[in-house]
């Protein structure tokens, strides 16, 4: 801003006459006016009226209008950078997900394709059936693929002693399999499926994270019906359960077993004898149905991930089909014993692999 007063020694300004008045008043007759005189009050017509002096009315809007196009044009050229990085950023998360063969994490708070519909839309296609023949029959079994080369783990229980191995998967296509490894001692086991690539594999959670009260969804294939799912909480965490781990003891599908996996409990035995040879480990339980079929299948946690493995379960009654069934007593082989384990059973396992065609 300029000063109200002129200071001494300077002279006025030439070429601004309407902002100091005209020769009429206190002018000295050079064009300025005396040390000390106030200057005049503004004239009374407005700048830039024709004919007189003073800069166009339009040059003063043109100023404040730079600024201003100048900030519209610093903002669209931001708002083009922010959403370009924005799509760019999207566009790299879908290539990600499209990448990826493994089972979606399911947010269980959207409204719509959420909770246990979530859950089994997203992890079904990473359950199969598996079907083990023996020399005393056939066993009926799930298991979890692991990865998109066919590696599938189930129990020890669903293939022990097995001559032959076939897989169903989801969609109805049927492969045969071999036993890579085996470990009784923790009922599990490893299988790869010949020639498989690309399969949907499931994404591993972390089963020291769990709670009991956590909502839990099983998926399997009791009684040979093939991706059932079944839903509840964990009821406890680490239950001291026991197994047999003899091959053919107790066999799913076996001639006169209806009643389930034989474990025990407490120093009780459930679903029959578990035989001399046995082996204990912690589990979860929970109180979604497992029916005979189930072992080898999948617990799984609302966001879709793999929180164990379904492995016993408790039948009030081993003696009459019709009464056969669950309780919501089940057990699961937490998946970080699993995880575990996997380098062992790739290398065959402490109880050895075995070659089913």
């Amino acid at each position: 801003m300029t000063d109200s007063y002129r200071r001494s020694g300077d002279e006025m300004p030439q070429d601004r006459p309407y902002a100091y008045g005209d020769d009429d008043h206190g002018h000295n007759g050079h064009g300025q006016y005396g040390y000390g005189q106030a200057v005049p009050p503004p004239p009374s017509y407005t700048p830039g009226t024709p004919g007189m002096p003073g800069p166009a009315p339009h040059e003063p809007r043109r100023t404040v209008r730079r600024p201003i196009a100048l900030i519209a044009a610093v903002a669209l050229a931001s708002g083009l950078i922010g959403g370009g990085s924005a799509a760019l950023l999207a566009g790299a998360t879908r290539h990600v997900q499209q990448d990826s063969a493994g089972t979606p994490l399911v947010n269980a708070g959207k409204t719509s394709g959420s909770g246990v519909s979530g859950v089994a839309k997203a992890v079904s296609p990473a359950i199969v059936e598996i079907k083990s023949r023996t020399a005393s029959g056939e066993s009926t079994g799930s298991g979890v693929v692991l990865t998109g080369n066919g590696e599938i783990v189930t129990n020890n229980h669903v293939v022990a002693g097995a001559r032959t191995v076939r897989v169903t998967f989801s969609d109805g296509s049927r492969k045969t399999a071999k036993v890579v490894g085996t470990d009784p001692d923790k009922d599990l086991a490893l299988i790869k499926v010949n020639g498989a690539k690309g399969l949907t594999h499931a994404t591993l959670g972390d089963s020291d994270k769990i709670a009991v009260g956590d909502g839990v969804v099983a998926i399997g294939s009791p009684e040979g019906l093939t991706g059932s799912v079944t839903s509840g909480i964990v009821s406890a965490l680490n239950r001291d359960v026991t197994v047999p781990k003899d091959e053919g003891q107790g066999q799913q599908g076996d001639p006169g077993d209806r009643g389930g996996w034989p474990f025990e409990f407490g120093g009780n035995q459930y679903n029959g004898d578990t035989g001399s040879s046995k082996t204990s480990y912690k589990a979860i339980q929970t109180d979604a149905s497992l029916n005979p079929g189930n072992s080898g299948g999948a617990l799984i946690n609302m966001q879709g991930q793999i929180i164990g493995i379904n492995s016993a379960m408790y039948s009030p009654s081993s003696a009459s089909s019709s009464t056969a069934g669950s309780v919501g007593l089940g057990f699961a082989i937490p998946i970080n014993t699993v995880k575990a384990d996997l380098d062992s059973l790739r290398g065959g396992g402490s109880g050895g692999g075995n070659s089913g065609v």
